[in-house]
């Protein structure tokens, strides 16, 4: 797996470079492709350090976001919580290359949030390239995302659909017409 580091408002050591590369070939086994490439931002917010980790396969995008005090703790919180992320939906990965392996999507969709006091402020914007999938596809999307809700273009409907996790952790579907 190929690594893309950089640093947003900090300047990266080699030996930071060197443990993010350690801790991320943990998750190099769960790959088959070796062309892959992990995008890695570290950036600074107030006193918190904050990793984000996007790894775009053909078939599926993973995201993970965690922040710390310490660089190296939340390094390696990141790193666990994608190895979760691959464990947990594991089989219905398998599952879906089975049944549809010539089908590639790619949907990257990360919103970034600021706790910035500025309401009704527009403070970034995003075009979102949505290939068709099913639900089933939409659901396993959004939970490696790590996200509550998942725009996609739905294939059994044709329409722009919106599914949403509940409070009772089934899923709901918002469809345009």
């Amino acid at each position: 797996m190929k690594l893309n580091i950089r640093g947003d408002k900090v300047l990266l050591t080699d030996s930071i470079k060197d443990y993010i590369d350690t801790k991320m070939a943990r998750i190099d086994k769960y790959f088959a492709e070796p062309n892959i490439t992990a995008n890695i931002v570290v950036r600074l917010k107030n006193r918190d350090q904050i990793i984000e980790v996007t790894i775009p396969t053909k078939s599926f995008t993973l995201r993970s976001e965690e922040s710390n005090s310490d660089l190296y703790a939340a390094i390696d919180l990141v790193v666990d919580k994608i190895e979760r992320q691959i464990r947990k939906n594991k089989t219905r990965i398998e599952k879906k290359l089975r049944k549809e392996p010539s089908k590639d999507f790619y949907y990257d969709f990360i919103p970034e949030t600021d706790d910035e006091d500025d309401k009704n402020v527009i403070v970034k914007r995003k075009k979102l390239d949505m290939k068709p999938m099913n639900e089933e596809e939409a659901i396993l999307q959004m939970n490696l995302l790590g996200h509550e809700f998942f725009i996609f273009d739905n294939v059994d409907t044709g329409n722009i659909s919106l599914i949403y996790k509940r409070k009772d952790n089934n899923y709901g579907i918002i469809e345009v017409d």
